[in-house]
């Protein structure tokens, strides 16, 4: 039996563009009222502005969730504005590809402090609220990078690694509590993540490639049954499974070779 969200809160981070904007619509048709959170203020505006017209209420929130000081400020601003979330949607990350001994530290710092940091800091933040209120879903976003190691994006993945573990050990602890996390883990998604992280579409991303609506959309009904976890599309399930039962080196050859442009 689904969860009914009509009246509620949700949070959603990266919510300017690609899956945040998804997941942000189909929340509101859903019946949620919405807390949008990105760097970018401009396309969340719009994208509110759309959402409004269709009734729902939408907040905007513009926030670098690298900072620790911007979460904190965000959390404190909502509680002092009354507005409690009851779904949180930690969206927000991005990838860097190449090799890892030829990039920059300063680009693989950020996707460490988005990726993991401000995902973990930010459902330590929220998750009390929702235990003390007896209601809560956590959706966090993995990937199917997540299942092996990948050269060319080998801090993306291990981080992968870590927010998908991470979530079924969380939700394990909550059970009882009225709260429960739910992980996401979409293989290629058209969104603005190849074009983020530097690299040109390989074959094998372009044939296994969905829309961003119907990843957000099999993400939150995974939520809304109470779902541990999901891996968005069937070739992706297929995929993620195979690699898991191979020894790691044959694994992380397999993947390095899907990457190939």
């Amino acid at each position: 039996m689904k969860t009914s969200l009509t009246g509620r809160t949700a949070l959603v981070t990266g919510a300017s563009s690609g899956l945040g904007v998804a997941f942000a619509r189909d929340l509101a048709h859903r019946g949620c009222a919405l807390v949008l959170v990105a760097r970018s203020e401009a396309p969340m505006q719009q994208l509110a502005t759309e959402l409004r017209a269709g009734g729902a209420t939408v907040h905007v929130r513009p926030a670098d969730l690298s900072e620790a000081a911007a979460r904190e400020a965000l959390v404190k601003g909502l509680a002092s504005e009354g507005i409690a979330i009851d779904v949180l949607i930690n969206n927000a990350g991005f990838g860097v590809f190449g090799a890892f001994a030829d990039t920059d530290w300063s680009r693989l710092d950020a996707l460490l402090a988005v990726d993991v940091v401000a995902l973990t800091h930010l459902t330590r933040l929220f998750v009390p609220g929702m235990r003390d209120r007896r209601f809560g879903h956590v959706l966090q976003v993995a990937s199917t990078g997540a299942f092996q190691p990948t050269p060319t994006y080998a801090v993306y993945s291990a981080a992968k690694t870590y927010v998908l573990e991470f979530s079924y050990a969380l939700d394990a602890e909550l059970r009882g509590s009225g709260v429960r996390c739910t992980v996401v883990s979409p293989g290629v998604t058209a969104t603005r993540f190849l074009e983020v992280s530097g690299q040109r579409a390989t074959w094998y991303q372009r044939v296994t490639r969905m829309e961003a609506p119907g990843v957000a959309r099999i993400g939150i009904d995974a939520m809304l049954v109470g779902r541990t976890g999901v891996i968005t599309g069937i070739v992706n399930a297929l995929m993620a499974h195979t690699t898991r039962m191979m020894p790691r080196r044959v694994s992380a050859r397999v993947a390095g070779w899907l990457m190939r442009n």
